[in-house]
């Protein structure tokens, strides 16, 4: 039986971007959100973790950053 041979090597940009959304997921936003949020390198990543810090709820966060 021949086994496929995958590439499942994760790129610099797939591992910037798998960061950016623990970040934001453990800052409290939402798994979508924070997926979202994680693949626009226009959103400033501190910027949003700091709203949320400071009691702007992260829905809210969300409309504010896109």
């Amino acid at each position: 039986m021949a086994t496929a041979n995958l590439n499942t090597a994760e790129t610099e940009t797939e591992r910037i971007e798998r960061w950016r959304r623990e970040a934001l997921e453990r800052a409290g936003y939402a798994a979508r959100a924070a997926a979202e949020l994680a693949l626009r390198a226009d959103v400033d990543l501190h910027e949003a973790i700091e709203l949320v810090a400071r009691g702007c709820p992260p829905e809210t966060a969300v409309k504010i950053l896109l």
